[in-house]
């Protein structure tokens, strides 16, 4: 039995924004990683993924679906294919080269903001 998702899985300042390295749109990654244990329905991904509204949610699903990264399960559930599961060693590390240049990330981004602005 697969456990239940954490609400907290994602941090409110993800790395995946800063990153040069993005899988399909905004949440696409997210919602690979929400697969990563197993089939998930949609409503289980709702829990993490709090800041995503239900059309947006349906939009991404579709892209990986046409994609080739997620599949329907036989329970109507969402599950990652054997392409998307090739996506979860390339995502760590991505995720690893963010945390380790977290703060360059950030300052190179406010100084751009600031940049912007003036």
């Amino acid at each position: 039995m697969i456990t239940t998702l954490d609400p907290e899985m994602f941090d409110p300042v993800c790395p995946s924004d800063l990153t040069p390295f993005r899988i399909g749109g905004k949440w696409a990654g997210m919602v690979v990683r929400c697969l990563e244990d197993g089939p998930r329905r949609f409503s289980e991904l709702r829990i993490p993924l709090r800041g995503i509204t239900a059309k947006v949610l349906t939009q991404t699903l579709r892209e990986l679906e046409r994609d080739g990264y997620v599949g329907r399960a036989g329970d109507g559930a969402y599950a990652l294919t054997p392409l998307g599961r090739s996506l979860l060693a390339p995502m760590d590390a991505m995720c690893a080269w963010a945390r380790e240049h977290w703060d360059e990330l950030i300052d190179a981004r406010e100084a751009g903001l600031r940049a912007m602005s003036s």
